[in-house]
């Protein structure tokens, strides 16, 4: 599925500079960085980056990497769609940008990016690879790699992979390049086009990163965060989880909770808002709510940023897993486990964990502002699962029964 951002109007169209840092990124766009980043740098800067697409698979978004394309500039980046992060930038159209290497230029409508040019830039390499069957030679530099379609007539001269380096056809021309990737060099992988663009892998983290932190689940009790060791139970106060997990993103206040009607033992006068009060941890994928009397952690709220939903981009993903009741607990390895659901688990695979339930709540954000359609809540003691429509959950609600 493709979203599109609108044009900002009074916009003109034309090729930008940007710095070409192989093996780290692309003007601002750095490998590794989270999705949630790269979309803060496309805000912005909205009269640059003022055409957007948004690509992913929507039945099954885990299969395919999201794409974020700028039709306008010439490239795409591509996020590994479990982590989030960056991993392959490409450039399919280099006269639609001007990439900056050095002191010197190269792409553009005025630069062409020649075999030549680029040689002559980067200086020396091995010899690349020729790919009789889609009729592309590819050549190398440690994180960075250059496509250039051979001609069929000039493509026996290119079979023999240690032949010299097609600088100039027989004609007197030289190939131009059609695609530019930048990708992480530390794992000595050669990325290029068709199959070889899967050998792009995400950078590992920093020591201590914080990103992606494993959150375990103990239904009914508390939630821990594995990498800076925090325990947060029901009940802790919002001085205890400053203490823990420092200042929030933001704070607001709940408005009044729709499901409360279908509890008949609850006598609270149906308001638009309530004393509840939210604590956002938007960089951590967590809200936490307190009650507005006591001042207690009454729900912890988890959220997979999966595109396809209305929360996407507000919030990165919280890598949790929870444990069945009875058939799991802290500290144990998660790989080996199958009781355990994290935000790969689709909801026929919860069904198979915790057991069938009853029939779903339908939820809507209203149609004029959220595209994306209804998803489904369905509830088990102690926690509640909202569904999207392609089966995979979107946000996981922690309770106490």
């Amino acid at each position: 599925m493709q979203r599109s951002r609108r044009r900002c109007e009074g916009t003109a169209m034309g090729s930008i500079v940007v710095d070409l840092r192989p093996g780290l990124g692309l003007g601002p766009f750095s490998l590794g960085m989270p999705i949630c980043d790269a979309f803060a740098h496309i805000e912005q800067q909205p009269n640059v980056y003022d055409v957007v697409h948004v690509k992913y698979f929507d039945e099954e978004p885990m299969k395919l990497d999201f794409v974020i394309s700028f039709p306008d500039h010439g490239f795409h980046l591509r996020f590994d769609s479990w982590s989030q992060r960056l991993r392959l930038i490409e450039i399919f159209d280099i006269k639609r940008l001007q990439a900056r290497y050095a002191t010197a230029l190269i792409g553009g409508p005025s630069t062409l990016a020649t075999f030549v040019a680029v040689y002559s830039l980067f200086g020396p390499t091995y010899p690349g690879i020729f790919d009789k069957d889609r009729g592309v030679y590819t050549l190398f530099y440690p994180g960075l790699s250059f496509a250039f379609p051979i001609p069929s007539q000039y493509a026996e001269c290119c079979q023999n992979r240690e032949a010299e380096l097609p600088l100039e056809f027989p004609d007197g021309t030289t190939p131009v390049t059609c695609r530019v990737s930048i990708y992480d060099s530390s794992t000595d992988s050669k990325v290029g086009v068709g199959s070889q663009m899967s050998k792009a892998c995400v950078p590992p983290l920093p020591a201590g990163s914080l990103y992606m932190e494993e959150v375990q689940v103990k239904l009914g009790e508390e939630v821990w965060f594995t990498v800076g060791g925090q325990h947060i139970p029901f009940g802790a106060s919002p001085q205890d989880v400053w203490t823990e997990l420092g200042r929030p993103c933001g704070i607001h206040q709940k408005q009044v909770d729709q499901m409360v009607i279908h509890s008949a033992s609850d006598p609270r006068p149906r308001t638009t808002l309530c004393g509840d009060y939210f604590y956002n941890y938007f960089t951590r994928g967590l809200d936490i709510l307190f009650d507005g009397q006591t001042h207690k952690i009454k729900k912890f709220v988890l959220h997979t940023n999966y595109p396809g939903h209305a929360d996407f981009n507000s919030y990165m993903k919280c890598n949790f897993v929870i444990f069945r009741p009875d058939g799991g607990s802290f500290h144990q390895d998660v790989n080996n486990s199958k009781h355990a659901i994290t935000p790969s688990t689709k909801w026929e695979q919860v069904k198979e964990i915790l057991g069938h339930c009853g029939r779903a709540a339908i939820q809507t954000q209203g149609s004029t502002s959220n595209p994306f359609g209804s998803t489904f809540v369905y509830g088990y003691p102690n926690v509640a699962f909202e569904v999207m429509k392609n089966g995979y959950i979107s946000t996981v609600t922690l309770f106490q029964s």
